[in-house]
């Protein structure tokens, strides 16, 4: 089982196993490549150091979840235990000995990889997110710039990245939400600036859906789904995607 999971590990995060413990060469260990934490490493162990029966030994893999509560509730089920050797910051021992299906130890990999990640990864890994961008006609004619085409960069936000769908949201005097747009593309090279606007990077936004000007006013955002402003991105409640999904 160990093999197979060093085969998960390498297709889905490029990582390979390596053995950093002088004392315990036979101890794999998978950490990420940008700020070399750990995230799971195997072992052999002797059945009755886990509260077993016997003196055989058996592989073990540790892997650390985020929740305090989800590892004391996963350390009482059968083929978990409390971190071996690594009992401090929610570290669980999982047995590779077929009682915890393959499935079930890439899932609680997965876990670990994400809480041991770095920002930047985790940004990465974060599931698609909606946003909504400010757009002002004054620097850009917002109103006609889907007329020709379906996709146009756009200033990049922070924490915006590909996959996510952006709501342009058009101040004054529009002051509404026109557009449904999917990023494409993120950090494409651009440098401008303009006394207060500065601009590093550039996402591609495709056009999903149009709104009429009359729908999504500052004053229906503000009065029904408590959007206050909307001065840099911002996320959206739920209540207010569901209406901009219908």
């Amino acid at each position: 089982m160990r093999e197979e999971i060093f085969k998960y590990v390498k297709k889905k995060y490029s990582v390979a196993p390596d053995y950093p413990l002088p004392t315990a060469q036979s101890f794999p260990v998978l950490r990420h490549e940008d700020n070399r934490k750990w995230f799971a490493i195997t072992m052999d162990v002797q059945r009755e150091k886990l509260g077993l029966e016997g003196t055989d030994r058996v592989d073990i893999i540790n892997v650390k979840m985020g929740d305090p509560l989800l590892a004391d509730i996963l350390s009482q089920r059968t083929g978990y235990f409390h971190g071996y050797h690594i009992r401090r910051g929610n570290w669980i021992s999982i047995l590779l000995d077929g009682t915890v299906p393959l499935e079930d130890i890439c899932m609680w990999i997965d876990e670990s990889y994400f809480v041991t990640a770095s920002k930047h990864e985790k940004q990465k890994l974060r599931p698609p997110k909606e946003w909504i961008i400010p757009a002002n006609p004054k620097y850009y004619d917002i109103k006609h710039a889907f007329d020709q085409t379906k996709e146009i960069d756009w200033k990049q936000g922070k924490g915006i990245r590909t996959g996510d769908t952006v709501y342009m949201y058009v101040a004054s005097p529009v002051s509404a939400i026109l557009y449904q747009c999917k990023v494409m593309k993120t950090d494409i090279p651009y440098d401008y600036q303009d006394g207060s606007l500065t601009i590093m990077s550039l996402m591609r936004i495709r056009l999903q859906k149009r709104y009429k000007p009359g729908k999504f006013t500052f004053d229906k955002l503000k009065g029904e789904y408590g959007v206050s402003a909307v001065r840099g991105p911002r996320g959206v409640p739920h209540s207010l995607s569901e209406a901009l999904n219908k």
